[in-house]
């Protein structure tokens, strides 16, 4: 049974993070032959203030634009 876990920051419209999941399980089906019921993916949506990059969160690097 694949699991595929994917960290993404916060912002993201529900449409948006549907569409990811289903791409994403569409690919892993056609990459390993998997049956369809059998892939997983889960979505992990992380506050900006808690996702570092650079030394900086992105909430930091977002509010110095």
């Amino acid at each position: 049974m694949p699991l595929v876990q994917i960290s993404i920051a916060e912002g993201r419209s529900d449409a948006e993070i549907r569409s990811l999941m289903a791409e994403v399980h569409e690919a892993v089906v056609r990459a390993i032959d998997a049956p369809p019921a059998s892939v997983r993916v889960l979505i992990n949506q992380v506050p900006t203030t808690q996702w570092l990059s650079g030394g900086e969160t992105l909430a930091e690097k977002a509010a110095a634009r």
